[in-house]
């Protein structure tokens, strides 16, 4: 299988979308307890499509997140390095990087979680022009095992 060249990866994303969230309530708890609600998407590029800016914003269950995501190419790596903030923190995140082969991107980082470490993934499935699917799992084993606890469904708005 052949990393992609790049630079181009994530111009499916460009635009307006609807977005279906399914989100652990407990992540690592054991707990198999979800909410689901709805987000609204709006991504535009930067730096000629060598990077985009999203803004996201939803209502969940548990309170309103206005987020940000910014995903920069790295042409000497070949390598994505993705990043989210929320207007709760005003923080940027840890960078996940990674890279996509064929449609599929699969992005790593090491974080904190709850007081314990662990290994983060995003994965990014392109379906076609007018839907992919997002994933987060955790785990605590270095990647021996993950708990999948978040899934969103990307529909391009109208």
């Amino acid at each position: 299988m052949q990393v992609s060249e790049g630079g181009s990866d994530f111009d499916f994303l460009f635009g307006r979308w609807t977005v279906r969230n399914r989100r652990l309530v407990r992540p690592l708890t054991g707990s198999d307890e979800w909410e689901e609600f709805e987000a609204k998407s709006y991504v535009r590029p930067i730096w000629s499509g060598r990077g985009h800016i999203e803004e996201w914003d939803a209502v969940t269950p548990r309170g309103e997140i206005n987020a940000v995501s910014l995903h920069l190419y790295d042409a000497t790596a070949r390598q994505w390095r993705l990043y989210w903030a929320t207007e709760k923190d005003a923080r940027v995140g840890v960078a996940t990087v990674g890279s996509f082969v064929g449609t599929v991107g699969h992005f790593f980082a090491q974080e904190e979680y709850a007081g314990r470490s662990i290994l983060l993934r995003i994965s990014w499935v392109v379906r076609d022009s007018s839907s992919c699917h997002w994933e987060q799992s955790f785990s605590t084993d270095g990647g021996g095992s993950w708990e999948l606890n978040w899934t969103m469904e990307f529909t391009r708005a109208p």
